[in-house]
């Protein structure tokens, strides 16, 4: 969804995306995830289109977390779950609120959402690995650890975003908010990475959808 809208606005609007209220093309050239998604026809509606696609798979992502932590750890399981669950309605908040439409409520959305992102990820990180159904120790660790990694470089990339947020918005330094975006991306690239890992855990589950038996069988 976003790298659609991505390729939608550098084709269509690329100058008109990369502006902002202080500096334009060439000292702006690359735009934010706002601006992207949310700024332009029709790249805003192809991506509104996909990203409630996704929406589906995200809540069973959810509940599949539920489903193989129950057992070891069901008061964590149901943390788990309401905060990922609250996660992706503020992530719909900014998505469908874009900064175009209310500056302020797509900005809240969005801080929430990032803060549900801290314990969202802490809890995976201490209960991914306690499912009763996992036998593979050292697989489990491993992706631990590449959990672990992709969490660092999604926080870690916060303090230089805000840094560079600052240099755009008070200080109007040109090229600041370009730099500002890459790291807004790369959060976006985290955030799906860190989500993926999950198909390791998931490899335990054994999922089917079967036809039930006849109604005379069933007597």
């Amino acid at each position: 969804a976003f790298l659609g809208a991505l390729v939608i606005g550098l084709q269509l609007h690329y100058r008109k995306i990369v502006q902002n209220e202080h500096f334009g093309y060439p000292d702006e050239w690359f735009p934010s995830v706002s601006a992207t998604i949310g700024d332009r026809y029709p790249g805003r509606n192809v991506f509104q289109l996909l990203i409630a696609l996704t929406c589906p798979s995200r809540l069973l992502l959810h509940a599949l977390w539920y489903v193989l932590l129950s057992r070891a750890a069901p008061g964590r399981a149901k943390a788990l779950f309401f905060i990922g669950f609250l996660r992706t309605v503020t992530c719909g908040g900014w998505v469908y609120v874009t900064s175009s439409d209310d500056h302020d409520v797509h900005d809240v959305m969005m801080i929430a959402y990032m803060l549900l992102t801290l314990p969202y990820m802490i809890l995976l990180l201490r209960n991914g690995d306690k499912s009763p159904f996992t036998h593979n120790a050292k697989v489990l660790a491993a992706n631990r650890s590449r959990r672990k990694w992709v969490f660092l470089m999604f926080f870690g990339s916060i303090p230089p975003m805000i840094y560079f947020f600052i240099s755009h918005k008070v200080h109007k330094v040109a090229g600041a908010y370009t730099s500002y975006a890459f790291f807004e991306w790369a959060l976006i690239v985290f955030d799906v990475m860190f989500d993926s890992l999950a198909m390791v855990e998931f490899k335990a589950l054994d999922l089917a959808v079967l036809p039930g038996k006849p109604e005379e069988q069933r007597e």
